[in-house]
């Protein structure tokens, strides 16, 4: 038993250090032929033989072979399972829980008692989103806890600044929304822009408005009250 205990575990070893070897030599093959590429923050296996995904920027994916002689973008599906694994992969790179969100960096649109809990990532001129806050009006007993992402360019920038330094944020949010009044100039730290477009980034939120449930489901696009309603419940 001992003996098979001894060669159990050389043959493993055998097997990390081989798939280390394997792992430096697509890194060292890629950055020689491919000097733009980032730096590589893994590579692993796919249940493709001979196939490795290899994951930059935090979470882009491509694939390559075992050389890194050649490059694949794109999907990679299981068709026996009807599965996609790249976009499986992806949502698990980015999911982003709902009680990891940094609430000091957004504020809140409270409807009744506040009860129901969402989040919701939004531009200031996303035509969508201005839709989806006439949703909002049919809504009751929630608390809407909004991080601004200006993503459309200069003037969402500056709108995302002037709401965010208001002195009531969400009175100045709404009536921007709601009814077009814009905001007045005010001035302060607005660093907690910065880190929501960040951590949108991270998070592979590109679009706007995504909400995000207590139940951790991520919703990108406008969707009426009713299924809000529904995704609340």
């Amino acid at each position: 038993m001992k003996l098979f205990k001894s060669l159990l575990l050389l043959a493993l070893s055998a097997i990390s250090l081989s798939a280390l070897a394997q792992e430096a030599t697509i890194r060292k093959n890629l950055a020689e032929r491919l000097p733009k590429l980032p730096t590589i923050d893994e590579v692993s296996k796919t249940p493709m033989p001979g196939i490795f995904e290899v994951r930059i920027n935090g979470s882009d994916i491509f694939y390559t072979d075992a050389e890194g002689n050649y490059v694949i973008q794109g999907a990679l599906i299981d068709t026996r399972g009807r599965v996609n694994l790249t976009e499986q992969r992806l949502d698990k790179l980015t999911a982003l829980a709902f009680k990891d969100l940094p609430m000091k960096d957004a504020f809140t649109l409270v409807r009744g008692n506040g009860k129901r809990k969402m989040a919701v990532f939004e531009d200031p001129n996303c035509g969508y989103c201005k839709k989806l806050h006439q949703e909002f009006a049919d809504l009751d007993n929630v608390t809407v806890h909004v991080f601004l992402i200006p993503v459309l360019g200069p003037d969402s920038v500056e709108k995302a600044r002037r709401i965010w330094c208001a002195k009531d944020k969400a009175k100045t949010y709404s009536a921007w929304m709601s009814n077009n009044q814009p905001p007045a100039a005010a001035t302060c730290d607005t660093a907690a822009i910065d880190r929501n477009s960040r951590l949108a980034s991270k998070h592979g939120i590109k679009g706007t408005p995504t909400m995000i449930f207590t139940n951790d489901t991520r919703v990108p696009g406008f969707i009426t009250a009713d299924r809000i309603e529904t995704m609340l419940n």
